[in-house]
């Protein structure tokens, strides 16, 4: 059984003792039981000051891209860090004043879009020389601590969903990341880590014995998250990831995708440890809403043959080749960014879509970010707090 940061430190809250806390959390900052950090820390007498919730707010209530302004009653100050501007998205300075302390006990999902780990970045970014400590109370990630994909971010492409140069799955948990981040932003800055007991890089969030809470609204379960660093792509596509159904970025399509042609087209690429199941859907919400539409299901049936940045690359490269005239990579504003395609944003570059433009086979593509992989695997156990 893993035992996360957070319960490591109630067995402790004489350390908090006098200091003037702050606390980054959402629904997912809970203990073993199921409790909310924010109750803990005050029925322990710690001066929990005010806390400061990420995007889709302290119990994500708001669908993602949406300004977060009303936030429920918890008898403490909440602060959205997630508004309608790109100023929004790190703490004023007047917010800072009075804390020496700042905890951060949110559950990442493993993947470079998530902007959980973001919001710490620029939180860290902003704390960077005050005579704040900013402590992380470390969560597994759900993604083991292993496998990495994906190619590093372009810093010409940076933005809310891109922040940190690291693979789209980069196999570092919050603490590992942070650290990271001091490092390569040579931060002025008291970081330090509560770290967990009994994870190991290894692990799939399964088999951590942990309950899964849903961090976000479309991230209900672990299957999401593991398809998540290569589904979230479509984002930037005229074709649906799945919000609106019951099981988004595991499902996917548009109204003119002929499903069978799709999973025939995509049993011919090389992927392993997934089946792509042709099926209709009709979203509640978002792209399509209404419509029955024709698309796929992901099943993934082996967890470390999986590749899901590459499956999505293998995906648009067959929506492309299939229905060039109907493919669109979206040019809308996205994440406060109006300059760059979503899909850009995302990948970290224009490569990728260039590619697929041209019409390069998917295996081609796929191939383009391995001395990308490399190296960050060459830095990336500098990083590491706990064992294979």
């Amino acid at each position: 059984m893993v035992i996360n940061g957070l319960d490591i430190l109630l067995r402790n809250p004489e350390m908090l003792k006098n200091r003037r806390v702050g606390l980054i959390a959402n629904q997912t900052s809970v203990s073993m039981q199921l409790e909310y950090s924010w109750v803990l820390l005050r029925r322990a007498g710690v001066g929990l000051a005010r806390i400061f919730s990420p995007e889709h707010g302290l119990f994500a209530v708001e669908q993602d891209q949406i300004a977060v302004t009303r936030q429920p009653d918890t008898g403490c100050q909440i602060v959205s860090l997630y508004g309608d501007s790109e100023q929004s998205l790190a703490p004023a300075r007047e917010l800072l004043d009075g804390l020496d302390l700042v905890l951060f006990d949110i559950q990442d999902v493993g993947s470079r879009y998530y902007t959980y780990v973001n919001t710490l970045a620029l939180f860290m970014e902003a704390a960077s020389g005050l005579d704040i400590e900013i402590m992380v109370l470390d969560r597994p990630n759900p993604l083991g601590g292993e496998l990495i994909e994906g190619p590093l971010l372009d810093p010409a492409f940076h933005s809310f969903v891109g922040v940190m140069p690291t693979p789209v799955r980069h196999g570092l948990t919050a603490g590992e990341i942070a650290h990271f981040w001091r490092d390569y932003k040579k931060l002025d800055l008291n970081l330090s880590v509560i770290a967990m007991q009994g994870w190991s890089r290894q692990m799939l969030f399964p088999e951590t014995g942990l309950p899964w809470v849903p961090p976000s609204p479309n991230m209900p379960s672990f299957e999401t998250a593991e398809v998540y660093p290569g589904m979230c792509l479509f984002e930037g596509l005229n074709v649906s990831e799945g919000r609106g159904t019951t099981t988004p970025f595991l499902l996917s399509g548009a109204s003119f995708v002929d499903p069978e042609a799709l999973a025939e087209r995509l049993a011919s690429v090389p992927l392993e440890g997934v089946v792509f199941r042709p099926t209709w859907f009709r979203p509640t919400f978002h792209k399509y809403a209404g419509e029955a539409i024709g698309g796929i299901y992901l099943h993934v049936t082996d967890h470390a043959r999986f590749r899901p940045f590459a499956t999505a690359v293998a995906m648009t490269c067959a929506l492309r080749e299939l229905w060039p005239e109907q493919l669109e990579f979206l040019e809308s504003v996205y994440e406060f960014r109006d300059d760059i395609p979503a899909f850009d944003l995302l990948a970290g570059s224009s490569a990728i879509r260039s590619m697929i433009l041209g019409g390069a086979p998917a295996e081609t593509v796929i191939a383009s970010w391995e001395r990308d992989e490399a190296a960050f695997a060459a830095i990336k156990p500098t990083f590491h707090l706990y064992d294979n």
